[in-house]
């Protein structure tokens, strides 16, 4: 009996514990009617069909068993509990600073009178370079047209023998006769005559070897008269070398050498003058292009003369 006595108060005990409150409330003769009961399964012995007391325990031990197994096996899903998260900082807005702002400085009076008058200057003094600058382009062009107009061409024509031409010839280039011209020549370039010319020449260099000239010879440059030459008529040039006859005035501002077979009929004006053994003139002479003023030093008799004339 002892044995059902520990099993009634295990089971009153479980009970209490499921149902706590309804155990509290309870009479005492509800706890009576829960005894009798249990007594009356217990001690039932002659329904073959409920299972036994010891069958009973055996079922509550293999329970609990399984339950102690399965809590060995458990494994959590997580080894450690995760901690919490951090709660967020509370956002604290940094202060805005307020803009500077400048203070644009007041205009004085004095700066608006002289805004005033810059804008009263007229824009033409501004032109007047730029006019100029034009008129001076416009000059140095035509000077630039002029400079080619008078620079000579490297053709060189030819009038050939027993060809005669009456009438006046132009060329930019240089021209070399060998037949005869009546009629005025004006060459830029070079001026070769052998044959024979009546009229004026006029070139930048002349050269006339046993040719005939009736006319004046005007050259910028030097003129060679070469032997065997007859020249009626006046030179000037830059120099002259004479070889031939001339009969006229030569006005050369260089140098002037008459070669042994020169004969000279005029007065010859030059800065320097050479004449070589053989040579005959008739005429003055005067250096008066020369450096040197000879008259500068006879100043005292020239004056004494000019006296004793009075």
């Amino acid at each position: 009996m002892s044995f059902f006595k520990d099993f009634k108060e295990d089971l009153s005990q479980a009970v209490n514990e499921l149902m706590p409150e309804e155990a509290a409330a309870g009479t005492p003769e509800d706890i009576q009617m829960v005894d009798t009961l249990t007594v009356d399964t217990l001690t039932d012995d002659e329904d073959d069909n409920e299972p036994s007391i010891e069958e009973m325990l055996n079922n509550i031990e293999n329970i609990n068993i399984e339950k102690d197994e399965a809590a060995e096996s458990y494994q959590p899903a997580f080894d450690s509990v995760p901690e919490p998260a951090a709660e967020p900082e509370e956002y604290v807005p940094e202060p805005v600073s307020e803009p500077v702002i400048e203070e644009i400085p007041e205009v004085q009076e004095e700066t608006v009178e002289e805004i005033e008058i810059k804008e009263e200057i007229p824009v033409i003094p501004a032109e007047e370079p730029v006019i100029e600058q034009e008129v001076a382009q416009v000059m140095e062009e035509e000077k630039a047209v002029l400079e080619d107009e008078d620079r000579a061409s490297d053709e060189t024509g030819l009038i050939t023998a027993g060809m005669v031409i009456k009438g006046d010839i132009t060329t930019t280039g240089s021209l070399e006769i060998v037949g005869s011209i009546e009629g005025d020549v004006d060459v830029k370039g070079k001026l070769e005559i052998t044959g024979s010319i009546k009229g004026n020449s006029k070139a930048a260099d002349v050269y006339a070897d046993t040719a005939k000239i009736v006319g004046e010879i005007v050259s910028t440059g030097p003129v060679k008269i070469g032997q065997s030459s007859v020249v009626k008529g006046n030179i000037t040039a830059k120099s002259a070398v004479l070889a031939g006859a001339v009969k006229g005035d030569i006005d050369v501002q260089g140098p002037v050498i008459l070669d042994t077979t020169a004969i000279i009929m005029g007065n010859i004006k030059s800065k320097s003058i050479q004449i070589n053994n053989g040579a005959v003139i008739e005429g003055m002479c005067s250096q008066c292009y020369a450096e040197v003023s000879p008259t500068n030093f006879f100043e005292e008799d020239v004056k004494a003369a000019s006296k004793a004339k009075k």
